[in-house]
Parts: structure tokens; sequence; C-alpha cells
């Protein structure tokens, strides 16, 4: 079937770019028509926290749906009194609005709003719940700062994630210019390096504008679209590569356009739709999580994935029909004139306005020469190494001469790098880990110099009182939480109803910041020891809510969770693995190998984002807890990319293998013909996710990170080192399925055709 598409697509190739170009148009114009609705909301799953944020709203009225934020002032020796009357004025413009309410710290219901020291004050902004994106937080922050006073001796500052302000990098952009620099490395020609890249981005377009469309209908996070890019930008040019890699074998043996262009996709096209699935299998796998915004996450991410693979089996032999030949044709200029583009590229994407404008004025002027139609020119000649003079086969061999050796180094690397996942602590970042030239954070040290850390992140207990005992239990658990060790302040009991309370609660202060083990550990204790002891048989149900216990519940929900994720991912790959290549060892030294690299990565994620190494050479204001969705979805994608090379690798191993029926001839030769065309792909994932290390947002900085050190330890300590020695090792018994399992698992052909496969 495979084979028949590529020349049913290559053959009709206008009609298949202009169905993908109607596709395209169309679907801008349904997202032009109908919008998004990409949520910033936090959903939580059913846990205490929850539950105690429901009660607010139903017995004390609070709204959960509208976003907050603070203003921060500061004067040196206290506010004069022309100080207080110039942020009055501007307080009261900003209540004044429809979208709206500020509480002055200089009247007489902010009285507490004002620190000890009389120095530092905040006024509290909530906005309206119809504020739900980005771009509105933004258009309302320019607004405030467009009137806000120069007030002589104060310091102003805007406190909350809603006034975030950054000059950020276009981590795409870059992670695009990278790509085309390696491909021009690994290909030496300026068509066949666009191939890939065309065909990625019709991939991810179609993803993305799909996923607009779908964030009506499903709960899809606000950074959705941007997971989305980076993945579709990594595996949508890798998918291409392999593909285009084999249509130029195809050729370069005198093949023609047509008959190569079908044989790659009945190869390395198998390969691609094979890969992409495992991929889409394992992010899915989230589904098993059961919180609607790492669904969305989950959806959005797979759709993107499925468009990429898509194009890669529809689009991209289509372009090939389209450049035939031609793919192999090299000029200095082409090569040039991409480069200037990489270089412009990264200037959009550092904001260097030299080069973007001197990088494209040459870049154009040589493009156009490079494009210039060579339809006469024959194709040219080509020396190939014998396989015995390529750099990989020698490394193969020396592998393979030493497989215990390479063992225990390769295992030993990856351990060393593992061993930071011991201390792993899984929770949210605060203000306090923004970088410290912006606002939020000035705002957040300023809220702890004066009030203590613990201030960034108070607790609120909520009960419901249905008897007068209930009632007096709850009047001496606020004796007990004011001497509570770890509490540096906490309110009486404050009743829904002075005459007859049917709920009551406490907004209590911990020392700890709200990122930090002790404040974690103060929620566990008030809920374990402290609550308890107190309110004996009265049955008074106190719920501990707010930010803080809102990350223990969400980690400690994941983290329950997390063992049948792995599981099913786990098990999902190995029947997957078992029935392409027709093995039991194969499939399941794949899965061990893969959780050595996706182990390694999540250490060196631990190392830099929780310990601090180095954390400030990427743009980090500190240390802080590991994102306690991030193992899932980095363990999703990983487990996914990583079978993608494990696929490419052995089927090209298993080829030889069923051509020679020699384990040590068909490791070295499958390494050998594969670790270019892997090398190139890994190469251009890690400089993509890698690219995203600049992004300001520290979940997507740590995102990038995680998969960038994942593809780079899975291509090179796993691929080159431990997959040949552990092949050598295991020999014949690498292929060996008992007869039984044979015939109940079924067949799952990624090598291609037998006329694929005979040439």
């Amino acid at each position: 079937m495979l084979h028949s598409l590529g020349l049913f697509v290559h053959a009709r190739r206008r009609y298949v770019v202009a169905i993908w170009f109607v596709v395209l148009v169309t679907l801008a114009g349904a997202v032009g028509s109908l919008g998004s609705s990409f949520s910033t909301q936090f959903n939580l799953p059913d846990v205490e926290s929850a539950e105690g944020f429901t009660l607010l709203s139903d017995r004390f009225g609070a709204e959960e749906s509208g976003r907050s934020g603070t203003i921060v002032v500061r004067s040196e020796g206290g506010f004069t009194a022309a100080q207080q009357d110039a942020l009055k004025t501007y307080f009261s413009q900003l209540d004044a609005r429809d979208d709206m309410g500020v509480v002055s710290p200089f009247t007489q219901a902010g009285a507490r709003q004002v620190a000890p020291s009389g120095d530092i004050a905040f006024a509290t902004v909530s906005l309206a719940s119809d504020l739900d994106s980005a771009e509105q937080f933004a258009e309302v922050f320019a607004e405030m700062k467009a009137i806000e006073p120069d007030v002589a001796g104060a310091q102003i500052e805007y406190g909350g994630e809603v006034f975030a302000e950054f000059e950020a990098p276009t981590s795409e952009v870059l992670g695009l210019a990278f790509a085309i620099v390696i491909l021009i490395f690994a290909f030496g020609s300026v068509l066949a390096m666009g191939l890939p890249i065309g065909t990625a981005f019709g991939g991810i377009a179609a993803g993305v504008l799909v996923v607009t469309l779908l964030s009506n209908l499903l709960t899809m996070p606000d950074f959705a679209t941007t997971l989305g890019v980076m993945i579709g930008l990594g595996v949508g040019i890798d998918y291409a590569l392999f593909i285009v890699t084999r249509y130029r074998e195809a050729r370069h043996r005198g093949r023609d356009c047509a008959a190569a262009t079908a044989e790659a996709v009945d190869t390395a096209g198998r390969a691609v739709l094979f890969a992409g699935i495992t991929v889409v299998i394992s992010l899915l796998g989230m589904l098993i999580m059961g919180v609607s915004f790492m669904n969305g996450m989950a959806v959005g991410a797979s759709i993107t994935v499925l468009f990429t693979m898509i194009a890669s089996v529809t689009l991209l032999p289509a372009l090939l029909g389209f450049v035939g030949e031609r793919v192999e044709v090299t000029r200095w200029r082409g090569v040039i004139a991409a480069g200037l583009v990489a270089l412009a590229l990264v200037g959009v994407g550092l904001k260097q306005n030299a080069l973007l404008i001197a990088a494209p004025l040459g870049g154009l002027v040589l493009l156009a020469g490079s494009f210039i139609p060579f339809f006469k020119r024959p194709l040219p000649t080509r020396r190939v190494k014998p396989m015995p003079e390529t750099l990989p086969y020698k490394w193969s061999r020396w592998v393979q001469r030493r497989p215990w050796l390479s063992l225990v180094i390769g295992v030993g690397v990856l351990g060393a790098l593992t061993l930071p996942v011991l201390g792993l602590r899984l929770g949210f970042a605060d203000e306090g880990n923004y970088p410290s030239d912006t606002t939020t954070r000035r705002a957040y040290d300023l809220l702890a110099q004066g009030f203590g850390p613990g201030f960034n992140g108070p607790l609120t207990l909520v009960a419901a009182v249905d008897s007068p005992e209930q009632l007096a239990a709850a009047q001496a658990l606020s004796d007990v939480l004011a001497t509570t060790p770890g509490v540096v302040s906490v309110s009486p009991a404050v009743p829904n109803d002075v005459a007859a309370p049917t709920a009551v609660l406490w907004n209590l202060y911990p020392t700890g910041s709200p990122q930090s083990a002790e404040a974690a550990d103060l929620v566990e204790r008030l809920r374990g020891n402290v609550v308890p002891s107190v309110v004996g048989e009265s049955a008074l149900d106190v719920k501990v809510t707010g930010s803080v216990a809102v990350n223990v519940d969400f980690s400690s929900y994941l983290a329950d969770r997390l063992p049948v994720f792995f599981a099913v991912v786990l098990l999902l790959s190995f029947v997957l693995l078992m029935a392409v290549f027709r093995s039991l060892l194969v499939p399941l030294k794949a899965v061990l190998m893969n959780l050595l690299s996706i182990g390694a990565a999540y250490g060196a994620v631990v190392a830099v984002f929780q310990w601090g190494w180095g954390a400030s050479l990427i743009g980090l204001g500190g240390s802080a807890p590991i994102d306690p969705w991030l193992p899932v979805m980095m363990f999703a994608i990983v487990f996914g990319l990583s079978m993608d090379y494990e696929v490419f690798l052995l089927s090209r191993v298993k080829e030889e293998y069923d051509r020679t029926g020699d384990n040590e001839l068909a490791v070295a030769d499958g390494l050998a013909k594969t670790a270019r065309v892997i090398t190139a792909a890994a190469a251009i994932m890690v400089f993509v996710f890698g690219s995203f290390v600049l992004d300001p947002t520290r979940s997507i900085k740590m995102f990038g990170f995680g998969l960038a050190v994942a593809v780079f330890l899975d291509a090179t300590v796993v691929r080159m080192l431990l997959v040949p020695a552990t092949m050598e090792l295991l020999g014949d018994r690498n292929w060996w399925l008992p007869r039984w399992l044979n015939r109940i698992v079924p067949k799952i052909d990624v090598e291609g055709s037998a006329d694929a496969r005979t040439h």
C-alpha cells in the first residue's frame, strides 16, 4: 500500500500540494472566524485543596475564576503625605476600570497591607474573570504602566504572573536556524535541506491550526501550541530527513525519481508511520493521569505529531516529484545563501537588528542564483566509501571487540547522571525564580522583605460548621495554630455570618517561601497532626488550601499515578517492538536502555533546576522544585522519540540479519548505514529543543532542556555504545521468539516490501 501511495503521490504531485494548500487555508480561515479558547486556568483534580476552594466559593462567595496580582510600593523611611496622595490617585484610577478591582494600602480596608516597618506596602489587584489570556494580561499591564505616576522617592513594582514582563527570544526561529545549518552539513544540497523543513512546516501548521480550533471544545493550556511547535519541529524534520535520505540512496543506485520515491515511502516512510504512532501512543498515555490541562497537552502534542507524520508520507513525496534529480545538485551560492538565511533567523530569534538587515539582503541575491533551473544537468556521481572504511563501521567493530567494557562505561555514565533523581522534589516554582531584573521578581523580594517569605504563599483553612461543638472546636483551633511551629501569624476563625455561621476560615502565613520544603511540610503537619488533634470528636472537617496546598496535592496526585502511567507506556512499547522485530530480548533491552536515558535526563533536570547547578547560565533566578507534570510529559515524549531511533536503527540491523544470518556483521552494517542520518536527526532535535532553554517561561525552559539532554544521550551513549555492545553479547539470541508467541503476536513490517528490501 505504501509503495502504491508513493507512486500515486509522485504522479499527482500538483493535486497533492494543492490539497494541502486548500486544507491549510481552510483551517486558517476557520481559526480566524472561530478564534481560540486556550485556558490559563489550572484545573485541579479531586483533592483536598480543590474541595477547600469549592467550600470557600459556596459558603463565602469567593471568586475562583478571576486572576490576581499586586502592586508593591516602597519608600525609604516611610511614605510621605504627598507620596500617599499620588499613589491613592493611581489606585483609584485603576479601581474605576471595569476589568479590575484595586484595594489601596492607604485606606481603612487596606490597613493591613502596610509592612510593620512602614516603608513597604502593596495594593491588591483582582482582574475580571473574562480576562483569561496572556495577550489580554499584557494589554491591561501596558495600560496600567501608561498612567503610572512618577512618584519621587517611591519604587513601584508589579507582582504576580499576570504582570510578568519579558523580552523573550523566539525559540522556534532559533531552532529552525540550527536545523538549516545541520541539514546543509548532512546533505550538502540546498534543495535537499529545504524538503524536510518545508514538510515539517506543512505538518506543524496544520497541527497547530487544528489544536487551536479544538481549544474551543477541550481544555487546552495556553502553552499547548508552544509545545506542539517544539515537538513538531523536532519530529517533522527528522521524519522527512529519514525519507529524503532513503530517496537519495535509491537515486544513487540508478532508480528513477518515481521508483526512488516509492521505495523511500515504502521503507523509511513505513518506519516513520510506526515511530509516529509510537510517539502518539506515548503521549495519549497521559490521559491516564486524569487531569484536564494535561489531557489538553497530550491531545495537542499528539495532533501535531500526527499531522507531521501525514505530511511526511504525502506532502514530502509530492515535493520530491517537483525536485527530482535536482535534490543532488550542490551550488556554493545556495549553500552560502542558506547559511545567510540561518544567520537571519538567528537575528530574528535574538532580536539583533544588524543580522535582520544584512543577512537577508545577501541571502536573497545568492538564493536567486542557486535556484536557476538546471533540468538538463546529469545526476552527479558520488563516491561512496566501502563499508569497512567508514567511521561508524569502525566504531561498531571497536565496541563489538570490547562489549563488556562498552556496557560498563555506558551504564556507568547514565547511572551517574541518574543519581540526582533520588533527591527529586515535585512542586511549582514561585515568583522568586523569575530573573532578578523583572518587576515580578522585585515585587516578590519586596513583599518577602516587608512581610516575611511566607507572605507570598499564605494558606487558607476553611471548614463547614453545623453545630455548636464544631464552632467551639474551630475557636480552639485558632489558639493552637497561633503556636504551631512554622507559622508566623494566623487570623482568628472568621465566620461567614456572625449571627448564624455555617462556615469559618483562617488566613495563615507560614515562615517558609511558597516553594520551600518547609512550607510543604507545614501543610502535611496541619493535616496529619495539628488539626485532627484539636477537632477530636466534633467532626469538624477542616480543609487546608491555598497555593502551597495545591502544590502538595497536585504533586502527590501525579506521583501516585506515575507507576501506572509508566507501566502502560512500557508495556505497549514492548508489545509493539516485539511485533516488529519478532524478538523477546530486543524489545526488553530497548525498554531498559530507554529507561536509563530518561532517568539520566531526569537527573540532569534535577541538578540544574532543583539544585541550581549552572542555573544562572540559562537565565534562572534560582533553584526550585520540578514541575509535577514534567516527568509525565517528558517520559511520554522522550520514550516515543527514543523508540524512533530504535526502530530506524534496528530495522536496518534486522534487514541485514535476515539477508546474511550473521548477527555481528548485521549490527556493524546497520549501525554504519544509519549512523549519519541518526546523528543528524538527533543533532536537529537537540538544537531545536535546546533553543527553548532561552524561553523566559521556566516550565518551557525546563522542558526544552530535559528533552535536549535525553535525545543527546539516547543518540550517543545508547545508540552508539549500549546497542552494539548488548547485541554483540546476546548474539543470535537477539532474534529469539518462542514459536507459540510467534503465532499469537501480529506481524508489523517496518522494513518495506520485498522489492524494496531486494535493492
